[in-house]
């Protein structure tokens, strides 16, 4: 498996179940350290994780260890970078004290990649369609309409009969996709009265 950066800190928030602001208190720590690199849209984020960020988060809550201290914290970051690459086991970050990342978040890495795999494959952002919003591939369905039917009730399944060339992966990639990059700006209506 890769070991690239190149989830962002909202889409490891959205793969591992955790809070955005857990994860930039641990990046504020330094217990992890986001790599810069350009965004894949405009306005967009220039800060990645590494794909086991979404382990180590996934694990820890998991496991309810999320109150821990930053010096534990930091030994069960450093003890899964030693591990081969994306490589889960049981790992020993203090004398006695383990932590079996197979268990607890083996799940949460293999989501973690199949989303990387799929937001390549559905989600382009080209700035002839629709100004450059995130779009599923081959169509102009733009991630956040694909989200908002979703939240307003309707099901993978009912999109998929309204676009049978869409798949149910495409979809699934596409409402997590939105809801790691909200749209920015202004609401359109009034929130506040909703």
């Amino acid at each position: 498996m890769s070991m690239s950066a190149d989830l962002t800190i909202r889409e490891i928030a959205a793969l591992s179940g955790v809070s955005l602001a857990m994860i930039e208190k641990a990046v504020e720590a330094r217990i992890l350290r986001p790599i810069g690199g350009p965004p894949r849209l405009r306005g967009g984020s220039m800060r990645y994780l590494l794909v086991r960020a979404v382990v180590y988060f996934h694990a820890l809550q998991a496991a309810n260890l999320t109150d821990f201290s930053l010096r534990h914290k930091r030994s069960i970051w450093i003890c899964m970078t030693r591990l081969e690459p994306m490589k889960l086991k049981t790992i020993e970050f203090a004398p006695g004290a383990m932590l079996d990342l197979e268990r607890l978040a083996a799940e949460s890495l293999r989501k973690a990649e199949k989303y990387r795999e799929n937001r390549g494959r559905y989600i382009p952002s080209n700035p002839d369609i629709l100004g450059g919003t995130p779009v599923i591939a081959g169509t102009g369905i733009s991630v956040y309409s694909v989200l908002g039917r979703l939240q307003d009730g309707e099901t993978a399944d009912d999109i998929a009969r309204d676009y049978p060339e869409i798949s149910e992966q495409a979809i699934e990639t596409a409402e997590l996709y939105a809801k790691a990059h909200p749209l920015r700006g202004r609401p359109s209506e009034r929130p506040w009265h909703n």
